[in-house]
């Protein structure tokens, strides 16, 4: 099914923050990261970001359903991140992901270069970057024992 990306206003952000904490639910628990993982966020927080105008929220709409978000940060004029995305549970591995990473990237077509993150020991989620044409740099950055994030770019 064809996903399309609708922008998130500010008035929307306790629904974002809702389902924010439902998606990284499993990664919180697996990891117990509560300084730095989206599932720990609060709702203050998260209402924060919509402050900055080099940010953008768009949920990810099935059928017209919220199935999850996409966030992109513009870094630089031709530099953007990918700074957050994530489908409910009950929506993954039905190819969601890959289409909002391509018509995220659409929005942008100024972009000479894409940058994200990602945790290292999360196989399932470094494939869909790959897969997306997105390579390791190299960097990573230490967050706790057995839970690094590495960092990406598409040029």
């Amino acid at each position: 099914m064809a996903i399309k990306l609708r922008k998130i206003t500010m008035t929307e952000s306790e629904k974002l923050h809702d389902m924010q904490v439902e998606a990284f639910r499993e990664l919180l628990e697996k990891y117990e990261d509560f300084e730095t993982s989206p599932g720990a966020e609060t709702l203050e927080r998260v209402k924060r970001r919509f402050r900055f105008d080099t940010v953008e929220h768009y949920w990810i709409l099935a059928a017209a359903k919220r199935v999850g978000c996409i966030r992109i940060q513009q870094k630089e004029r031709n530099i953007c991140r990918l700074s957050q995305m994530f489908i409910l549970p009950e929506f993954q591995g039905q190819g969601y992901a890959q289409q909002a990473i391509a018509l995220a990237e659409g929005l942008y077509p100024h972009a000479e270069k894409w940058e994200l993150d990602t945790i290292k020991q999360e196989e399932k989620l470094c494939h869909l970057y790959e897969k997306m044409g997105y390579r390791q740099t190299g960097e990573t950055h230490h967050i706790k024992p057995g839970m690094d994030l590495v960092d990406y770019v598409k040029p």
